[in-house]
């Protein structure tokens, strides 16, 4: 297994790893209970440069030449600038606003979701690719990395603990109570 920053070429396979890790977000985001044009809003994104989503702001984990887990994560101080191409998507493809809190600020870099593989869940990749930006973000480059879990995911709170992440606060994130935790 090697992990490696994501290119174009990647679009495909990590739009489905990053549906496995927020369905049901980008589910409100859309509007529709659709697993396909999901998919496609999410590579249609993940595709283009200088967008949340965008691959400029994702690693792969890859094995036997096959993308098996994605990390989105980006600079918290430019999510309003990265948001706007979202929000336009939505608007011209699905006639959907984009209404929700924002979910990191300045002064981090916001592991926005990581995605595994079905086939490679519960196999100690999600762990891989949190110490490799644990190691790149914060040790590396002495940034503060940050992200969100969701209350009712006991589970991973447990691993980003057991990582180093600390709890910082709450907030809430299109609906759903989660927990801010970061670590530096």
């Amino acid at each position: 297994m090697i992990i490696r920053k994501a290119t174009s070429k990647d679009s495909k396979e990590i739009a489905f790893c990053m549906l496995l890790a927020m369905k049901d977000i980008v589910y409100t985001f859309i509007g529709e209970n659709t697993t396909e044009k999901a998919l496609a809003f999410l590579e249609s994104l993940i595709i283009q440069k200088n967008n949340q989503y965008s691959y400029e702001n994702c690693w792969v984990i890859e094995s036997d030449n096959k993308v098996i887990a994605a990390a989105n994560i980006y600079n918290g101080a430019d999510l309003k600038q990265l948001r706007k191409p979202v929000a336009a998507l939505l608007k011209t493809r699905f006639n959907q606003k984009l209404t929700c809190e924002d979910e990191t600020q300045f002064g981090e870099y916001y592991i926005d979701c990581i995605g595994v593989s079905s086939s490679y869940q519960g196999k100690g990749v999600g762990s891989k690719i949190l110490s490799f930006l644990i190691d790149e973000y914060v040790h590396k480059n002495k940034e503060t990395l940050g992200l969100l879990v969701d209350k009712e995911n006991p589970n991973a709170k447990k691993l980003y603990l057991k990582l180093g992440f600390k709890i910082v606060g709450e907030k809430r994130f299109v609906g759903k109570a989660m927990e801010h935790l970061q670590i530096h």
